[in-house]
């Protein structure tokens, strides 16, 4: 079956997470991906083994996930032989991407300027900490830069330390965004003959994560920006309750007949002629009354049996699961959110995250895990570049490639 971005070659010069996850995303869906790397030591994603003190954790899940479906080329980019290399690979390339500094590529003579004109067709991809505009160049980090963007400070509740999202999200988040952009500038391409510089950055791809309350605040509601102690939301139909297990969340508007349902599902049918809460004005003028009415009878039920009754009343809520329950979760199964793989490493079947998007006619999947630094060295060399052995040779006597 045709994959979405067969015939789309990818220069992946990336490290760590947010650039390999942009071009996992292309090779998912069919790019070739060529992850160029150092001969010494590759990604330092290579080295991210404290996952092993998981026990799930005996393979280098941090890499090989993130680098999946992809080929690897070792060439040593100082020298100028592994630059020349480097520009013959782009001639046959349609994208090249990198989260390293600016200054280094420049460095290296990978500036846009220099690659565009060996290639003009080509979209020259690159993940900034901060964008490519303004003064801040310093190195940026997922918690950093979740830090600037406000999302911090908005979480939790009030006087309470901000919560920091984790694992890796804002990273991850930049990925789609990267992934998208060179989507687009290669649409463009197809329309135009002209490729061009695109970059996204974790700080504007996090801003957007933040869209609707961070929209609502440059629309002038400043009480947008702060935490909100879920007893003071005004709306206690669509809140946070605890159970004697779990905490649910219940989403539904304030509105008589949705309120009616939820008193039946409680099983208080006296708290519909409660004065207080007999319409949506009142129950919003009394919400942390009625906030602690629900609440004491939800902390009653478990979370089986409340969710059986909110089932059963058609209301809409959730299990705040944790990740032992999601990965037991055959929705997410069927839907090749998880996937199974085989790992070389441990010479088995392994569990990893799979594809966010579904495509009927091409969808997505994956071949192989991370592979090996320069793997695949002196057969692209050959086949791809149509350097002989004798060249090859000689760009190893220069230190070139290993």
């Amino acid at each position: 079956m045709a994959k979405a971005l067969e015939g789309v070659r990818v220069v992946d010069l990336t490290v760590w997470f947010q650039g390999p996850v942009s071009a996992q995303y292309l090779a998912d869906f069919g790019a070739e991906v060529i992850k160029v790397e150092r001969p010494q030591g590759g990604d330092q994603g290579r080295g991210v083994r404290s996952i092993k003190s998981l026990e799930i954790g005996d393979w280098n899940q941090y890499f090989l996930v993130t680098n999946r479906n992809k080929k690897s080329m070792a060439i040593d980019l100082k020298k100028p032989g592994g630059q020349e290399i480097l520009y013959r690979l782009i001639e046959k390339s349609d994208v090249f991407l990198s989260n390293l500094a600016p200054s280094m590529l420049d460095g290296w003579n990978l500036s846009y300027e220099k690659l565009s004109a060996v290639n003009p067709r080509l979209v020259y991809a690159t993940n900034t900490g901060y964008g490519r505009f303004s003064k801040v160049t310093k190195p940026s980090f997922d918690m950093t830069v979740q830090a600037l963007t406000g999302i911090m400070a908005r979480l939790g509740e009030p006087e309470q330390p901000p919560i920091y999202l984790g694992m890796g999200s804002g990273d991850a988040y930049g990925g789609i965004m990267s992934a998208l952009g060179i989507v687009l500038a290669l649409y463009h391409c197809r329309r135009t003959g002209k490729g061009q510089s695109i970059d996204a950055s974790l700080y504007g791809a996090q801003l957007y994560l933040g869209a609707r309350h961070l929209q609502a605040y440059l629309a002038g509601n400043k009480e947008s920006a702060l935490q909100r102690s879920r007893r003071q939301v005004e709306n206690p139909l669509w809140n946070l309750y605890p159970t004697t297990g779990k905490w649910i969340y219940i989403c539904e508007p304030n509105e008589d007949r949705r309120f009616a349902a939820l008193c039946s599902a409680l099983s208080q049918p006296a708290a519909l002629a409660d004065a207080r809460f007999t319409d949506a004005h009142r129950r919003r003028e009394h919400h942390e009354a009625l906030i602690a009415a629900i609440e004491a009878e939800t902390l009653k039920r478990s979370h089986d049996d409340l969710m059986a009754a909110l089932d059963a009343a058609g209301i809409i809520a959730s299990p705040v699961n944790n990740f032992a329950d999601v990965v037991r979760d055959e929705q997410a199964w069927q839907n090749r959110y998880f996937m199974k793989t085989y790992c070389e490493e441990v010479q088995r079947e392994v569990d990893i995250r799979g594809l966010p998007v579904t495509l009927s006619k091409s969808p997505g999947e994956v071949h192989c895990l991370g592979p090996q630094l320069g793997q695949d060295t002196e057969l692209l060399m050959m086949d791809l570049l149509s350097y002989d052995w004798e060249q090859i040779e000689a760009f190893k006597a220069k230190g070139a490639i290993p």
